[in-house]
């Protein structure tokens, strides 16, 4: 994935998911998406809920937007603990 596209992703975790749940990802209207809630969840199964979306809930299908590659990034970016005070920390993990 190219550098730019990291970044693209890093602002959409940001911007779209934690208008949601939280800028620093800690909860609101969503749940929060912190490194220990995530941990010993299924990362495959994440990213089928993200691309899905939860029907009935406020939580749309990203699909039409993401890949299940980048969806799986961002969310290794979250079980990584990665986004911190609202901005996403560049690691080494591509």
């Amino acid at each position: 994935m190219s550098a730019a596209r990291r970044a693209e992703l890093g602002r959409m975790l940001v911007h779209d998911c934690g208008s949601c749940h939280g800028l620093t990802m800690k909860g609101g209207l969503g749940a929060p998406l912190l490194p220990e809630g995530l941990a010993g969840k299924d990362p495959d199964a994440l990213a089928q809920l993200v691309l899905e979306g939860i029907a009935g809930t406020p939580m749309p299908p990203w699909a039409p937007l993401l890949s299940r590659d980048e969806a799986r990034w961002m969310i290794d970016q979250l079980r990584e603990g990665r986004l911190r005070e609202g901005r996403l920390r560049e690691g080494k993990r591509e």
